[in-house]
């Protein structure tokens, strides 16, 4: 089990289409504490880099969602993504 696994679990049981969750609410999901890169907005970005594993990408996608860094910098926009992988 990778330290993500409990995000997609808790993506996989959301109903709402779209959703804003803080660092806080995620570490407190993945029982963990998120890396400092987690407040750069390219780090929850779905397109980056995809030839490179990401397992919070990863996670975000297995569950069918989107993630996006909010202006903020405190809280991650979470989009469902249409059945063909699209927003």
């Amino acid at each position: 089990m990778n330290d993500y696994d409990a995000l997609r679990d808790y993506l996989l049981r959301q109903k709402q289409m779209e959703f804003t969750l803080t660092f806080e609410q995620i570490e407190e999901i993945i029982d963990a504490a998120l890396p400092r890169a987690a407040n750069r907005a390219s780090w929850w970005d779905t397109s980056r880099s995809p030839d490179i594993q990401m397992p919070q990408r990863e996670a975000c996608l297995a569950a069918g969602f989107k993630a996006t860094r909010m202006p903020d910098g405190q809280t991650v926009r979470f989009t469902k993504l249409k059945k063909d992988g699209r927003r």
